[in-house]
């Protein structure tokens, strides 16, 4: 990667960032430019953005509740919306031959291939956009990403039938993965909390899919496998937030990637518009068959617009095809443009979901059916006047701090329904809710709430929270955290009060060290004078 390359990519994600939209469309953008103007190596930025999908697969595993993945949610809905959407796309493809002889596939089987692949949703694209919006714990986002799961099962399937490589004897051999458990969790806590805990996390990711690919499976598996082997272990959190950064850094060479197809002649770029249009179908489709599934109309329109996206997976089936002579190289880089046009369409569209489903929630709502998931049913929220969203680290030394002072009448509330049980089973008073879910204040009754604390992780989603709130007209006090000086301007900019949880760390030690040792400590003597 030369260094114009990365200059470009800065360049593009400030300018898409200024405006409001995420980096990643500029580092899209950046692509583009950088091949039709001869920079960098596509083959170095394909390493790199290899393993930022490997490190990618590591971390969702890392968070991934194996029982979302068995749920009829997950694979009936994945299995189902395929079976919908590729005879769309095949239809499409098959009219572009009609209308575009030149550009007619030599087959009808390979116009089928082609719309199987276009069937899948974007792994990266979704755990990116859900991660930037602190959503990864709740239930629309295990439900997605298992989606995506099982797209990559069966992806795995088609690339071994395709490629006739099939998974060595030596396969069987993986069953046996779940012995290594005690020894990986043993050097996690042997490596400790410094630059062996990154280092740790690169070997085992990147081992875990060497290990896969040498049996003739899809390495980007094994790292998803080998992160849920450690998912329960006490430091995998520590784990995953230590591989954060270097997990973006390395996928923006998958986005820069992407343009380094090039763009397409007139006529394919016909092709490319009109698969982006058939992208507005997808959110609509995966959004029917959720609800079909008796989740809430919230829960499976925030699903259904993360998945709303082409998959890169396309992008390999295409370049398959075509090294075997089945299609011509203009379909790779009308993909690559269709999928570069759909994070075009599904950001702006993800970036909205709170306002959207406040705004069609009664006409989506008739698409609900009766008895859903556990986990997606509404709790009430009981009559505590002190709430406290996000049951995080700082969230339950709150509800302590609070509940010590006015007990019985503090709450807790927190996305993830596994947390807020176990919570409960510790003597938390404590619910499963979204604090962006208008759903659930409205069973709230919030002029009864003096007071609401908002601590969740990320600082976008907290502002949602408050926005929300103030539309629906609270009257108490609001309190969020903030981490940087920016946010808390941005937070006191709407009436609320704020608490910098790292200019104001000291502040909060040497307060709990006084509660401790205060009554040892004498009269205070005045300073001698030097």
């Amino acid at each position: 990667m030369e260094p114009l390359v990365i200059l470009l990519a800065f360049a593009a994600g400030l300018a898409f960032r200024s405006a409001g939209y995420p980096p990643l469309l500029g580092y899209l953008l950046a692509g583009f430019f950088a091949h039709a103007l001869g920079l960098g190596q596509g083959e170095a930025i394909a390493t790199i953005a290899d393993l930022g999908i490997t490190l990618l697969l590591f971390t969702i595993g890392l968070k991934l509740n194996l029982r979302e993945l068995i749920a009829p949610q997950v694979w009936g809905v994945a299995s189902l919306q395929m079976l919908a959407v590729i005879p769309l796309t095949w239809l499409l493809i098959e009219g572009v031959g009609l209308a575009l002889p030149a550009l007619a596939l030599p087959s009808h089987g390979a116009a089928l291939t082609l719309a199987f692949a276009l069937s899948f949703s974007s792994t990266v694209f979704t755990t990116k956009t859900l991660e930037e919006k602190g959503e990864t714990v709740a239930l629309h986002a295990a439900i997605a990403i298992g989606i995506l799961i099982i797209q990559d099962l069966f992806a795995v399937g088609y690339l071994v039938v395709s490629s006739g490589k099939f998974p060595t004897v030596y396969a069987l051999a993986l069953l046996a993965l779940p012995l290594l458990r005690p020894v990986l969790e043993r050097l996690l806590v042997w490596v400790g909390h410094g630059e062996l805990l990154v280092l740790f996390g690169f070997v085992v990711a990147v081992g875990g899919a060497a290990l896969f690919e040498a049996v003739n499976l899809k390495g980007d598996l094994g790292a998803l496998i080998i992160g849920m082997l450690l998912n329960s272990h006490r430091k995998s959190t520590e784990l995953y937030k230590s591989l954060i950064s270097f997990k973006d850094i390395f996928l923006i060479g998958f986005f820069l990637q992407i343009g380094y197809n090039g763009l397409p002649d007139s006529d394919m770029l016909l092709v490319a518009l009109a698969l982006g249009v058939l992208i507005f179908l997808r959110p609509l489709i995966y959004f029917v068959l959720l609800t079909a599934f008796h989740l809430r109309a919230r829960t499976a329109m925030l699903a259904a617009l993360s998945l709303a996206t082409y998959s890169e997976f396309g992008l390999i089936v295409a370049q398959l095809a075509a090294d075997q002579g089945v299609m011509d190289n203009a379909w790779v880089t009308a993909i690559a443009l269709a999928l570069s046009l759909s994070f075009f369409v599904a950001t702006p569209l993800n970036n909205r979901t709170t306002e959207l489903y406040n705004r069609f929630a009664p006409a989506l709502q008739r698409f609900e059916r009766r008895r859903g998931r556990d986990e997606d049913e509404l709790v009430a929220p009981g009559a505590a006047e002190i709430v406290i969203v996000g049951a995080g680290r700082v969230g339950t030394g709150a509800y302590r701090f609070m509940s010590s002072r006015y007990p019985g009448n503090v709450l807790c509330v927190d996305e993830n329904a596994d947390k807020a049980g176990q919570l409960a089973a510790e003597g938390v008073y404590c619910v499963h809710g979204d604090g962006n879910d208008r759903d659930f204040w409205a069973r709230a009754n919030l002029a009864d709430r003096r007071l609401i604390l908002v601590s969740l992780t990320n600082h976008k989603e907290n502002m949602e929270v408050v926005k929300l709130l103030q539309s629906l007209d609270y009257a108490g006090s609001l309190a969020v955290v903030s981490r940087y000086p920016d946010e808390e301007r941005e937070i006191r900019d709407l009436g609320c009060v704020t608490f910098n949880l790292y200019a104001e760390a000291g502040h909060g030690f040497a307060e709990h060290v006084l509660s401790q040792v205060a009554p040892t400590i004498s009269a205070p003597q005045r300073p001698q004078e030097f």
